[in-house]
């Protein structure tokens, strides 16, 4: 073993239900995967394959702590999302065998500071600050494939303070996860620790210091946290 210069960080991981715990590697996101809410960003779901975004694994809040509100915005939103956790490695998967690599699912939120967001799609720059910032991945404990099977239908729905927010079903993914996990795979070898945050239903909104978030997906389970 080599002798490290500097303390090496310490390993990110979400727990699984029953026990144990799911290391983290790599997060991978898919943009405007449900037509609903690609209308409500502006844009024209029946042309657009899926394209992906990323975040840094240490962005992951389990869920039940806490969420600090992140600097340099003003508009911080909320993206409620299902949560791909990959057990197996592929490369260039076929769709109907894109599930053997899934370990289970859990239920995530994919934070977005909307105003940055705004300002990197008019100048045509990355993304990467409006997505990727500290803390900006809350997510529930992942349920093995093994347990609860491969939910492609159920309820998705995210409460404020109590309110319904987003409301939708999974079976309104314009891409299923089969064909998330494939497109993906031709772009990078998938390893045991990935996360994929598979898009999000309509009614993305603002969020201020002191909501609670709870969101929930049937046959999946919870995530619930606090903006601080």
């Amino acid at each position: 073993m080599p002798e490290f210069v500097i303390t090496p960080p310490p390993q990110v991981s979400v727990p699984v239900s029953g026990g144990a715990a799911f290391p983290v590697r790599r997060i991978f996101c898919v943009g405007r995967n449900y037509a609903a809410h690609a209308r409500e960003m502006g844009s024209d779901p029946s042309r657009e394959p899926p394209f992906f975004f990323t975040k840094p694994a240490d962005a992951v809040v389990p869920s039940g702590q806490d969420t600090p509100y992140p600097a340099a915005t003003a508009n911080l939103h909320h993206e409620m999302e299902l949560v791909v956790a990959i057990g197996k490695a592929g490369a260039d998967v076929a769709p109907e065998a894109a599930l053997e690599l899934v370990f289970g699912y859990a239920a995530g939120l994919d934070l977005t500071r909307r105003d940055l967001q705004d300002e990197a799609k008019a100048t045509r720059r990355p993304w990467d600050m409006s997505k990727g910032f500290d803390a900006s991945a809350p997510i529930g404990e992942i349920v093995p494939a093994s347990a609860a099977g491969h939910p492609a239908e159920g309820a998705i729905t995210l409460k404020v303070n109590g309110e319904i927010r987003q409301s939708g079903d999974l079976a309104d993914q314009i891409w299923p996860v089969p064909e998330i996990i494939a497109a993906l795979s031709k772009l990078v070898r998938l390893a045991p620790g990935d996360l994929i945050f598979t898009g999000t239903p309509d009614g993305v909104g603002p969020l201020q210091r002191g909501d609670v978030l709870e969101g929930d997906i049937a046959g999946v389970g919870l995530v619930r946290t606090r903006i601080v």
